[in-house]
């Protein structure tokens, strides 16, 4: 074991780059010419190219000031998103590429027109490199009569297949594989079918799937009432058939994304025709059963998601990016990026192990400086992106590694002192942030949407009960400054702790409308984070294996991957250390300590309870997956999504290890050996190989997992 002396003498920064991190940057993130001669030589050269493209933004006399405050926060801690790290100061070799990650599509109207207008749009967000969702519930049910076609419509899932095969083809052409997010209301007629849709091997893999969940249904659930599967009904349906919209037992009134054409009441809801009325309770059995055998849908709490929206006076969301961090509104956009919190820890791993607040904070308020410059390097394709980006300045800072640092802070993640340190963590980045916003806004001036004047509606009173007794009405004009900073929920959390700091941007306005979202930050973690852990979430395990995709290849490829904080360990306190799953063999002085834990050991609840924490001071939302044992029970699984909504989140997601479902990108050695997969062969015998075992086949090795997914899944031969 190193003595005491050494260990004062490194500290994290120290910690060298394992191969696996140096070969997802080189083939992700370091910029190459054309001609394939490398441009960025090194990682710190890749930070100098994204802190002078975002310094060159500045003002002449500043630009130097800046790309040295920025270079200095990328070496210690501030890392963009991944299409920021990629593009930006790349337009010379990549013009058409964009630094932003997430996008939402304008809203898929119920007519073939938009429908194919929106795959057109989509096609050009996805070759920009740029990840999108789409609401489908808005097109009508499978089955349902079109007057213009004089036929019956085969329902939203066929249009959906439509768009998966562009964004397969798009992504293909492009080299980098296309990211979408299909979200559908709960009470649309086709619900069911939406939820079973990926069980067709090969259909919708372009795609995460996510369910609007509602408070009504909710509450649905909790007693057991009936739910109303329904779908709006047309001003000209009800005049040609003289439907009676007050039978309750045909029509039922609910918000809907866009009123247009459809027949609205004087409280803004549009009236529904019910196709079918099932027990509440057995809708839930369904989702939870997709969940608990498929990893799908996911879960969007959506009228949380526009309660808590800081722009809750000018947007109905109803849609995500692909991994449901971001909740936009039509066309909206969002860059991103993480603080690693491992950059913070002094002296890990011994009693005296801290966390420096002081320079996170600095670091964070130089960070926010930074992506809201992205803003102006946007490079988004569509007019209406470009614009809702310009008008409200969103960006989402979160962090990346928080179990990783729990880990070298020698606490368990989970455990009440990690939620304590994870809400601490959220609460001061936000501070930090908006206090940035502040600065921002006196120096540059705010978001223009702060200036814009919004007419008071009815809709927004019921919202705002508080604006009434302030003396609005009906008609009246405020300001969005106003509206944003001392009606938004969310804001009304950050007065509590800064009171002076809100009133002031209630005056001036922000320089953004939104600031915080925690990203799963998967290969920015495990390159230039050197594998600290993602985003929110504990580590995946200390030693696995990740399936790549390899251009040229026909499979994925498995490569060798150790955690940071083990890392950290075998550097700074004893070189021999393995956890013990990996080696029976490993003797006791080598052993991890008890707290060196991983994603397997931690409960569904504590990995609720620790979203919970960080999602209190997180504007936008979070992605986050509670990893639940195979052998877990379905009565147990339930109610970890009861819980998530009780415990106030935005949105839930699990995974439970399913081989007949798929494989995987992270894989344990231990699921791999434990699993055995079936294949058939030309001369219809079987052959029974086991999960880690490599093959031959078309002249390459592949694990025998790899093989089978790709085969199954249909995407052989196609990266």
């Amino acid at each position: 074991m190193k003595s005491a002396v050494n260990l004062a003498t490194k500290n994290v920064t120290d910690i060298t780059f394992q191969p696996a991190s140096l070969d997802i940057w080189e083939s992700k993130y370091r910029l190459t010419a054309k001609d394939g001669s490398v441009v960025d030589g090194t990682i710190d050269e890749t930070y100098e190219r994204v802190a002078r493209a975002l310094a060159d933004v500045e003002a002449q006399p500043l630009r130097e000031k800046y790309f040295d405050e920025f270079l200095w926060a990328l070496r210690n801690g501030a890392i963009p998103a991944g299409r920021i790290i990629s593009n930006a100061g790349a337009r010379h070799h990549k013009p058409a590429t964009s630094t932003i990650n997430c996008t939402v599509s304008g809203t898929v109207a119920d007519s073939m027109d938009n429908i194919l207008n929106k795959v057109h749009e989509a096609g050009l967000t996805l070759k920009a490199g740029c990840g999108i969702g789409y609401e489908f519930s808005t097109l009508r049910p499978k089955g349902a009569y079109v007057t213009g076609a004089g036929a019956y419509t085969s329902g939203p899932l066929s249009f959906m297949d439509i768009y998966d095969k562009m964004c397969f083809t798009v992504s293909s052409a492009g080299g980098r594989r296309g990211a979408q997010m299909g979200t559908f209301d709960v009470g649309h007629p086709d619900t069911i079918d939406f939820i079973k849709a990926k069980r067709e091997d090969g259909r919708l893999r372009q795609f995460n799937l996510s369910l609007l969940i509602t408070d009504e249904f909710m509450q649905a659930v909790k007693q057991d009432a009936e739910w109303r599967l329904a779908f709006p009904v047309a001003q000209k349906e009800v005049e040609e058939d003289g439907l009676d919209l007050d039978d309750a037992s045909q029509f039922i009134w609910r918000e809907w994304p866009e009123a247009e054409s459809y027949v609205t009441n004087k409280d803004g809801l549009i009236a529904c025709k019910i196709y079918r009325t099932m027990q509440a309770r057995h809708v839930w059995d369904v989702i939870m059963a997709s969940t608990y055998d498929f990893a799908e849908p996911g879960f969007v709490l959506i009228d949380r998601v526009n309660e808590m929206n800081n722009n809750w006076f000018s947007e109905n969301v109803r849609a995500t990016n692909p991994c449901g961090e971001q909740p936009l509104p039509p066309y909206g956009s969002c860059l991103l990026g993480s603080v690693n919190l491992t950059k913070f820890v002094i002296d890990p791993f011994t009693e005296n192990a801290h966390f420096d607040w002081v320079e996170f904070r600095k670091v964070v308020k130089i960070f926010t400086r930074m992506l809201d410059n992205v803003v102006e390097i946007n490079g988004l394709p569509l007019k209406r992106q470009r614009e809702e980006i310009v008008n409200k300045r969103r960006h989402g800072m979160g962090f990346l590694g928080l179990g990783s640092t729990i880990t070298m802070l020698r606490m368990k993640y989970g455990s009440t002192n990690s939620v304590e340190f994870t809400e601490e963590v959220a609460k001061q980045l936000a501070l930090a942030g908006w206090e940035s916003a502040l600065d921002l806004s006196l120096e540059k001036g705010p978001a223009p949407i702060m200036g814009e004047e919004f007419e008071v509606t009815q809709s927004m009173l019921v919202k705002r009960p508080e604006m009434v007794a302030d003396g609005y009405k009906v008609g009246d004009k405020v300001p969005g400054r106003i509206l944003h900073s001392r009606y938004s929920r969310y804001m009304q959390r950050i007065a509590e702790e800064n009171p002076e700091l809100v009133e002031k941007l209630t005056e001036v306005g922000a320089r953004f409308t939104h600031h915080s979202s925690i990203a799963p930050t998967g290969t920015i973690s495990l390159s230039l984070a050197n594998n600290a852990s993602n985003g929110i979430e504990p580590s995946f395990a200390h030693h696995y294996f990740r399936n790549v995709i390899r251009q040229g290849k026909k499979t994925k490829e498995k490569i060798d991957v150790f955690s940071f904080e083990l890392l950290a360990y075998r550097e700074l306190i004893n070189s021999a250390s393995m956890p013990a799953s990996c080696d029976d063999d490993v003797e006791v002085e080598n052993r991890l300590p008890g707290y060196f834990i991983t994603a397997e050991d931690i409960t569904p609840k504590e990995h609720v309870d620790i979203q919970a924490a960080a999602q209190r001071w997180v504007d936008s939302s979070i992605s986050k997956t509670a990893n639940v044992p195979t052998d877990y029970s379905y009565d147990e699984f339930k109610d970890i999504y009861m819980y998530a909504y009780d415990q106030g989140l935005k949105g839930c997601t699990t995974f439970r290890f399913n081989p007949e479902a798929f494989q995987g990108v992270l894989v344990k050695e231990r699921d791999l050996k434990n699993t055995t997969y079936t294949f058939t062969l030309d001369d219809g015998s079987e052959l029974d190989v086991r999960g880690d075992e490599e093959i031959e086949y078309d002249g390459e090795l592949h694990t025998a997992a790899n093989l089978f997914d790709a085969l199954k899944e249909g995407y052989y031969g196609k990266f």
